[in-house]
């Protein structure tokens, strides 16, 4: 695929689903997941994310800024893995462009609040799974699988090199 059309197709799976599993790994090794909101993807297919400077993810990026954003939505049958790069980001015209009213639930301050940063994931390997039938057209495909004998077909699937 090319990069123009995977940036596309990440772009299109985040768009969908917003609220990924971000992972950071700490110094043990241990792996460390938390739910975040994807406030944009940009047209490199970069996420970004508003965040507290002084937060436990912000502090495990400063010691492996490598992550993964797991995104799911199983209503849809889509998935999505992103590898990529974390950088804390202080910029307040960048923040007022990404701004939300939702954002204020966390950070009621809004844009003056001193603990607010943007973290911006470059993205750089994607990995999806897209099987956009209904639940009922899934089930009924496996069905038909196992009755036929064989293999069932997932829906489309595959590696998404952004670098």
């Amino acid at each position: 695929m090319k990069r123009e059309d995977a940036i596309k197709k990440v772009t299109e799976l985040i768009n969908e689903v917003h609220v990924c599993m971000f992972t950071t790994i700490d110094d043990h090794g241990q792996v460390i997941s938390r739910p975040m909101v994807t406030v944009d993807v940009d047209k490199d297919g970069n996420a970004w994310f508003f965040t507290n400077e002084f937060s436990e993810k912000v502090m495990r990026i400063s010691e492996n800024n490598e992550v993964n954003l797991i995104y799911a939505n199983p209503g849809n049958n889509t998935y999505l893995n992103v590898f990529g790069i974390a950088t804390i980001v202080l910029d307040k015209e960048k923040m007022k462009q990404l701004w939300t009213p939702a954002v204020k639930a966390w950070f009621p301050d809004g844009i003056d609040d001193p603990r607010l940063c943007l973290l911006k994931v470059d993205t750089k390997q994607a990995w999806y799974w897209d099987n956009s039938s209904s639940k009922m057209v899934v089930f009924f495909n496996m069905l038909t699988a196992i009755v036929t004998g064989k293999k069932y077909e997932e829906g489309e699937s595959g590696e998404l090199d952004i670098d």
